[in-house]
Parts: structure tokens; C-alpha cells; sequence
């Protein structure tokens, strides 16, 4: 039996979508050396991080490719996951030119720190209140919603 939410459409369904992202943004510890210290954004860390994980073995044009990403975000986002020790980066057999990223066999610090990372300071933020009975029904929404549309991934384990 299908239930229709009532008064949310596809653009509301988007932009809640890009709300999330700001308030997972905020809740994220401050990479080592501070944000300063890296180009580009936490987002595209994680999208190409996801990628990665989702298609290990892949050169960056074909990261690029799928996440729509220019290839020097991807380059840029490679590296620094390489310097946090959450991917490597080996020749490709077929071609030496070409290098291929996968996940590190074993979740490094920083991996660790993001997974443990709480997010209700940020969600009290976004919301304006502390109220622990409005943040702890929020935060159950949330966790439906991630149990429910996330893929089963290593970092939700």
C-alpha cells in the first residue's frame, strides 16, 4: 500500500535533500591541518570516497564520469583520500599509465573519525533548539530514512 506525503513535491524533496547536506557538512570533523589546508569541499570527498567504494578498481576519468564531477575535483578528492590512508592508488595492469583507486584494506584513523562523527550539534543548529524531545525525533526520522534509502555500505556498519 503506497502513502503519498502530503504538501511535498520533487523541488521540496530536493531542496530538503540539499538541507541534509549542510547539516552532514557541519556535523563532519575539521580534516587535519584545517579546511584551509585542502581545495575543494568535504561533499565532494564523500561523493568520490562513495564511488570509490562502490567501484573500486576505477582510474578517475571513470570516477569523474559517473559522479559528473570535473577531473580535477576527482584528482584533488583522490589525493586526499590518499593522504588519510582510505584509498590507494596502484598502476593498472593492463595499462601502467594509468592508475587505478580502490578502498585501503583497513579503515584508516580519519575513516574511523568521520564514521563516529555525531551529528546533533549540527542538527540543533539547523533546527534553532536543543529540545531533546524535538532532536530525538528528528534524528529517528533521519535514521528511517538512511535504514530505509541508503545502500548497505561499510560506512553505515
Amino acid at each position: 500500500m503506497w502513502m503519498y506525503l502530503d504538501g511535498v513535491n520533487g523541488a521540496e524533496l530536493f531542496l530538503l535533500g540539499r538541507v541534509l547536506m549542510k547539516i552532514g557538512e557541519e556535523a563532519l570533523p575539521e580534516p587535519p591541518g584545517g579546511e584551509g589546508r585542502y581545495a575543494g569541499s568535504a561533499r565532494l570527498v564523500l561523493i568520490v570516497a562513495g564511488d570509490i567504494a562502490a567501484h573500486p578498481g576505477s582510474a578517475v576519468g571513470e570516477i569523474a564520469a559517473r559522479t559528473g564531477l570535473p577531473q580535477s575535483q576527482v584528482s584533488t578528492a583522490v589525493a586526499r583520500l590518499k593522504e588519510a590512508g582510505s584509498v590507494q592508488a596502484v598502476p593498472d595492469p593492463a595499462d601502467r599509465r594509468r592508475v587505478l583507486v580502490r578502498p585501503a584494506p583497513e579503515a584508516s584513523g580519519r575513516v574511523a573519525e568521520v564514521r563516529a562523527t555525531r551529528i546533533e550539534s549540527a542538527l540543533a543548529a539547523a533546527l534553532g533548539s536543543d529540545d531533546p524531545e524535538r532532536l530525538g525525533e528528528v534524528t529517528q526520522a533521519l535514521e528511517v530514512l538512511a535504514r530505509t534509502l541508503m545502500p548497505a555500505s561499510p560506512a553505515r556498519s
